[in-house]
């Protein structure tokens, strides 16, 4: 078994009209939500053996924030086609993830990663900014993933049920 984990970038900032949206940064909930992420992470004992996240710059400042705070050691895998992020991406770029690490961590966008979430577990879940899905994939190495794979969602965390 495989523990796959899908989390949506933090909220992003619409201030600066001239970024492109691969450019936009994380708002302060989102700067405040990801740290919160990671910190869950690590009081669950499920610090990913490996990050792979999304080039756009509000995503990979979510991965960094999580890292951080989760106490990931790992580089973080930069994908350029997490963005937009349609399933197949996510499970094309999981199909090489190796095969010590049980725990990855995807982070990136809707509706591609409700999809993906609703691809591998048949559960369609809202996940707004920061949510963190818990899935467990019935496979032992991670180039068995496809789209029939039937994963179950085990948990899904949303930022504001972890408010102080």
């Amino acid at each position: 078994m495989k523990t796959l984990l899908i989390l949506r970038h933090g909220k992003s900032s619409w201030k600066d009209s001239s970024l492109v949206d691969h450019d936009r940064p994380l708002k302060k909930r989102g700067k405040r939500d990801a740290p919160r992420m990671g910190e869950l992470l690590r009081e669950q004992g499920m610090v990913p053996d490996l990050i792979l996240s999304s080039s756009a710059k509000r995503a990979l400042n979510t991965a960094v924030l999580v890292a951080d705070a989760s106490g990931y050691e790992g580089e973080i895998d930069i994908r350029r086609e997490f963005y937009p992020g349609y399933p197949d991406a996510y499970i094309e770029a999981l199909l090489e993830a190796p095969d010590e690490c049980q725990v990855v961590m995807v982070v990136g966008h809707n509706p591609g990663l409700e999809e993906l979430l609703e691809v591998l577990t048949e559960s369609f879940e809202f996940l707004p900014t920061a949510a963190l899905a818990q899935v467990t994939l019935p496979v032992n190495h991670w180039h068995e993933l496809n789209d029939e794979t039937e994963g179950v969602l085990v948990n899904l965390w949303l930022p504001r049920s972890l408010q102080d």
